[in-house]
């Protein structure tokens, strides 16, 4: 099993309640052969430059363990799902 970071901007005008089954999906993914060292939301902050029109997002880091299938199947999933703006998936080498 390999280390890997990600971190995902999910756009700004999604509401509260519907954060949360977002950052589960994604969470749900990577428990299925994996497991997590951290996850932390960031929150809202802006963004460096417009993306989409949009000047802020929600970011949320994940760091975890897991084989090289899963971050496959991360960025597939992060490339369907409308609300996320940006993502990046980070093997980490010891």
């Amino acid at each position: 099993m390999n280390l890997y970071e990600t971190i995902y901007i999910i756009k700004p005008d999604v509401e509260e309640e519907a954060l949360k089954p977002i950052v589960e999906k994604f969470k749900a993914l990577i428990e299925v052969n994996g497991e997590f060292e951290t996850i932390d939301d960031w929150g809202k902050r802006k963004l460096a430059y417009p993306i989409e029109d949009y000047t802020e997002g929600y970011y949320v880091y994940m760091k975890y363990k897991a084989g090289s299938e899963i971050p496959r199947e991360l960025d597939r999933v992060f490339g369907i799902t409308e609300d996320i703006l940006r993502h990046l998936i980070v093997k980490i080498e010891k």
